[in-house]
């Protein structure tokens, strides 16, 4: 499955599909809050770290997809499920990258807010990015490898 960025997705969203995203996350966002003044800020925060809107955009990734694959007139099942994995997969890779944020963050704000916040944002890229592209290279080495690949050259791929 190929990542690209397409602004027809756009066009494809129901208006009804925005409104359940922004009332999901904001539930979460309100959740944690009730959460941070009843318990501390340290367990709100925590809260507030979860993915807030991720069931809603999965459910809704799912089925934007099975619906392109039906109207094609093939089964969107698996299509829908895969494209919502794939989404799964991002969003726990990026929760490594906002854990090395907050590591990063907390390590260099007693020098400078601003500098922390910028030194912050670029190691939540540099580890989401690794992350991933460590994911996509696990991948392909275990296909060559149940496939019986030796090396690039045996598969075809270069």
């Amino acid at each position: 499955m190929l990542i690209k960025l397409s602004s027809s997705a756009l066009k494809r969203t129901r208006w009804y599909e925005y409104g359940v995203r922004f009332l999901l996350g904001g539930l979460a966002t309100v959740f944690a809050g009730v959460m941070g003044a009843r318990f501390g800020v340290a367990v709100g925060g925590l809260f507030l770290a979860l993915p807030a809107i991720f069931c809603a955009s999965a459910t809704l990734i799912e089925s934007h997809e099975r619906r392109a694959k039906e109207k094609a007139g093939f089964s969107g099942r698996r299509r829908g499920q895969q494209a919502a994995a794939l989404d799964a997969a991002g969003a726990g890779l990026g929760s490594i990258g906002l854990a090395a944020f907050a590591a990063a963050f907390y390590v260099t704000v007693s020098a400078s807010i601003v500098g922390a916040f910028a030194i912050a944002i670029l190691v939540w890229a540099m580890v989401s990015v690794s992350a991933w592209w460590l994911r996509r290279k696990l991948r392909i080495t275990s296909r060559r490898t149940e496939h019986g690949c030796q090396g690039p050259s045996a598969s075809g791929l270069a």
